[in-house]
């Protein structure tokens, strides 16, 4: 096989707008086999075509495309001319010692100036791999499944279809701010908003040095793996400890919680206006934890002037771990971390915080002169996949 054949869906109902949303998927593709044996990536009348170098490891390319939004399906192909003497010689080359009970092949024409119908070229070409092989022809269940695609000037023909990671492309839906904690439900929000083709900058608070390292270390391998999916990635670690001391000192106890979330938001929102965010992402689920009641939620939700979205909101646990084990996230998400959310949590958090109530226990607070300094004093660290290479710096440089 010389070539990996990328087949798209979504963007095909893109209209007149598809043609920007392939050369972003083909652009994103590049950047994910830069570092490997691949001589080009180019667009092909309804597919794309990554031609494989003399050194390419189809494998591993394959692993690359599988974790790149915006494709349905992919296939490992080999590349003839329109002759389908040379098609169907190719396909038994290829075919090597394989055997089967049953086979069909499957042919599309993306030129339908091609002198055949799709079914006159099957029966030409599956009639020549059956007299030399013997193999049964079964149109209904085949064992095995031909496909050859006829293009203008070539062909491509492979044997099966890997599953590709659906979506849109990183970067066509513009860029989003997510909250991420060590747990293990921000990180699969992260992905789902990453799979509708946003970018996402990722804030993590962390009570550093009043707490370990901890949480801050899992963010990092969080961000280093969901890289692996965006290509790029920005991590702010927002010291957060500080600002919880002078919350516990001002604060009635049964309303802490609330109120840090509730400056959390307003940090998140700050930074992600200057990434010129769109959005902020948390991984809230209705009623999983005292902070995440409907009450609780609007109270929270209600400080952020840019739209607020909860991707998981009605999952249930199993459900998000099932996903997150799905993407990788999992292993890194379950091990044990000192978070700044279990700092100063009072013994019983208020379940049905009244937005009144909360404003006026505010009032005690410089929330301003918070949100700036924890914006000032945040660490900047950026990500980037193949290479994997990790900048750090802080906030006023990246302005």
């Amino acid at each position: 096989m010389t070539s990996i054949v990328v087949h798209y869906q979504e963007i095909a109902l893109k209209g007149k707008n598809r043609p920007w949303f392939i050369a972003r998927l083909v652009r994103n593709l590049r950047r994910a086999v830069s570092d490997l044996d691949v001589a080009s990536v180019r667009a092909l009348m309804g597919r794309i075509e990554l031609v494989l170098g003399p050194a390419a490891a189809p494998e591993v390319i394959g692993e690359r495309i599988r974790r790149t939004f915006g494709i349905a399906n992919f296939s490992y192909a080999g590349r003839t001319t329109l002759d389908l003497d040379e098609i169907a010689a190719a396909i038994l080359t290829d075919l090597g010692d394989r055997t089967c009970d049953s086979f069909r092949v499957s042919v599309k024409r993306a030129d339908k100036r091609f002198p055949l119908t799709s079914p006159q070229a099957e029966r030409e070409i599956g009639g020549r791999i059956k007299e030399a092989r013997g193999w049964r022809v079964d149109l209904d269940q085949a064992e095995l499944v031909i496909h050859v695609e006829l293009l203008t000037d070539q062909a491509f023909y492979f044997f099966g279809k890997e599953k590709g990671a659906g979506g849109l492309p990183t970067g066509t839906a513009g860029r989003v701010a997510c909250l991420l904690s060590g747990g293990i439900d921000s990180p699969v929000a992260a992905h789902r908003m990453m799979k509708r083709g946003c970018s996402v900058t990722f804030i993590h608070f962390h009570s550093y040095p009043i707490l370990s390292r901890a949480s801050q270390e899992k963010a990092r391998e969080l961000v280093t793996l969901l890289t692996t999916w965006q290509q790029r990635s920005r991590l702010y670690l927002v010291p957060f400890g500080d600002i919880q001391q002078q919350v516990v000192l001002s604060v009635p106890g049964p309303m802490r919680v609330v109120v840090y979330r509730r400056l959390m938001l307003r940090i998140a929102e700050k930074i992600g206006r200057l990434r010129q965010a769109q959005a902020l992402v948390t991984g809230d689920v209705v009623g999983q934890v005292a902070s995440q009641t409907l009450e609780n939620l609007a109270v929270v939700g209600s400080v952020a002037t840019l739209p607020l979205f909860r991707p998981l909101i009605g999952m249930d646990k199993d459900e998000i771990t099932a996903e997150a084990q799905r993407i990788g996230t999992y292993p890194i998400s379950i091990i044990p971390d000192q978070d700044c959310c279990t700092l100063f949590t009072p013994r019983n958090p208020q379940t049905r915080a009244r937005l009144a109530d909360i404003e006026a226990a505010e009032q005690a607070l410089a929330i301003d002169d918070l949100v700036e300094r924890a914006v000032r004093e945040a660490v900047v660290e950026e990500f980037t996949f193949p290479s994997m290479h990790k900048r750090t710096q802080s906030l006023a440089e990246t302005r």
